[in-house]
């Protein structure tokens, strides 16, 4: 990241996005999204430092893990850090599993044959996505979702874990009608579920959606500082899931160290120099919550 930058890249041409949340049309904004909130500890002390100490911008709390309770404690403790509903209806960690929240025989649609959730593989998604009904969708995501009302605390916005925009229409049009239904925003980044929302006057980024786990670790700090130089005009998102280096992280994602580098860059004293030597503006989902408060009507 070392060096003069070069030019901006050319603004896209604006969807309305940038006004709809009071910036201006050429104004670079970028969502820093710190997923899998509650998953673990070692996730959950990273979450927190990357938001409060780094460029991220807000987190997703996962209230199936069992580390939600920690996390929960920690969002009491830290209550300037903004964050979401991780809705999930997948696991994949089956040495420490996790359940729905609501009682099996509720959701029986949403279990494999042995009973658990099913695990995040494409057979795994397609075989829930198969038979997940909705209105059984509809139970275990109000479940979290009270979870987290439950316990005094005020989320932004929901979004997916593994599942892209809930992985049907169908779950994506229901959890637009919870998120009216609670006064939250949804993260919609395919391209068929954006169209939707921008229809309704509802905000969702303008570009191609960043998951961390797309990108390589090797020289991950310069992949992401190029990513920052090039960043366009209007909305982006990142998706990003940091965790403390350890024997915990190392176990998680087939001791990939997705994780770690992300905290590592996420933290670095380079990160907040590029944002500002680039001009970009960090915002979080409350701004995008208040536009959909207000413009969200019945699916």
């Amino acid at each position: 990241m070392d060096g003069a930058p070069a030019e901006h890249p050319e603004p896209t041409p604006p969807t309305g996005t940038n006004e709809s949340l009071g910036f201006p049309p050429d104004a670079r904004l970028l969502i820093v999204n710190c997923d899998d909130f509650g998953m673990r500890p070692t996730v959950n002390a990273a979450v927190i430092e990357s938001v409060e100490e780094g460029i991220a911008t807000s987190c997703s709390l996962m209230t199936v893990c069992p580390a939600a309770p920690d996390a929960v404690r920690l969002l009491r403790r830290h209550p300037a850090v903004p964050f979401g509903i991780h809705l999930t209806l997948v696991c994949e960690s089956p040495r420490s599993p996790w359940g729905p929240l609501s009682p099996a025989e509720k959701v029986p649609s949403l279990l494999d044959p042995c009973g658990n959730l099913f695990e995040p593989t494409p057979a795994g998604r397609a075989a829930l996505l198969g038979r997940a009904r909705p209105d059984e969708v509809e139970t275990e995501f109000r479940a979290q979702i009270d979870a987290v009302a439950d316990a005094g605390l005020a989320p932004t916005h929901l979004d997916f874990h593994c599942l892209a925009d809930g992985g049907r229409d169908d779950v994506l049009d229901l959890t637009v009608g919870l998120a009216a239904e609670y006064g939250l925003a949804v993260r919609v980044w395919l391209e068929k579920g954006r169209h939707a929302m921008r229809r309704r006057g509802l905000p969702v980024v303008d570009h191609d959606f960043l998951d961390s786990f797309s990108l390589p670790t090797e020289g991950k700090a310069e992949h992401y500082g190029r990513l920052l130089h090039e960043l366009p005009a209007g909305l982006s998102e990142w998706a990003v899931h940091p965790a403390l280096d350890g024997r915990e992280t190392e176990a998680l994602d087939d001791g990939r160290p997705v994780r770690r580098t992300d905290h590592a860059f996420l933290t670095s004293p380079e990160a907040r120099e590029a944002v500002i030597r680039e001009g970009i503006t960090l915002i979080d989902y409350r701004s995008l919550q208040r536009v959909w408060s207000r413009a969200a009507g019945p699916v």
